[in-house]
């Protein structure tokens, strides 16, 4: 676990660096721009073998250039999966969280973005065993989403994108998990605004 984050760590540096050698004929400025925050969120949707998920995720950032973008977010996520284990039990199980974390996007080409996000989470879960009645718990979890997106940003007006990321980590009470373990995929489709810039006196 701890080698996959630091691996993910060493790589967005990587594209980073690339991105800024890139992006060296863009005016740069040391100073803090009102114009540069930015205000938006995304929608979410997963599934896969008997599962799907749906959730919510505001987000308020600021854009250091064109090429990288950092902030934080918020989550809330509702998933079902329905599955039959290995003595022929269905079972129905839900979940709904809530969390947050912080992300950073990485943008190689002004189309194309590299998006890494670490949370944390507070999930309350239901289980029904062959529709015997619900059993309940609240555990927590922490994750770690990374994912490639499709987008474009207008620094000072607006900006849109979609984004596919999966769970890194292998914590088996991830919300991007389920019943036994498996990865699902985290597809979001997000926009926003930035700031006006603030008036001169």
């Amino acid at each position: 676990m701890k080698k996959t984050i630091i691996s993910s760590i060493l790589l967005l540096l990587i594209i980073a660096s690339s991105a800024q050698q890139y992006n060296n004929t863009i005016p740069k400025s040391n100073s803090f721009k009102q114009e540069n925050i930015f205000i938006g969120g995304s929608l979410g949707l997963g599934g896969g073998s008997g599962g799907f998920s749906i959730g919510a995720n505001p987000e308020v950032g600021y854009s250091f250039n064109q090429w990288f973008d950092t902030g934080v977010a918020l989550n809330i996520n509702y998933t079902t999966q329905n599955y039959t284990d290995i003595y022929s039990n269905n079972i129905k199980y839900k979940t709904f969280n809530y969390g947050a974390g912080v992300f950073a996007r990485v943008w190689p080409v002004n189309f194309l973005f590299i998006q890494v996000q670490p949370e944390y989470n507070f999930i309350h879960y239901s289980s029904n065993i062959n529709n015997t009645g619900n059993v309940s718990n609240n555990i927590n979890a922490a994750s770690f989403l990374a994912g490639v997106g499709y987008g474009g940003k207008f620094i000072g007006s607006h900006y849109s994108y979609l984004v596919l990321m999966i769970d890194l980590l292998n914590n088996p009470n991830s919300p991007y998990r389920d019943y036994y373990n498996n990865v699902l995929p985290v597809f979001r489709g997000g926009f926003g605004f930035y700031l006006h810039p603030s008036k001169k006196r």
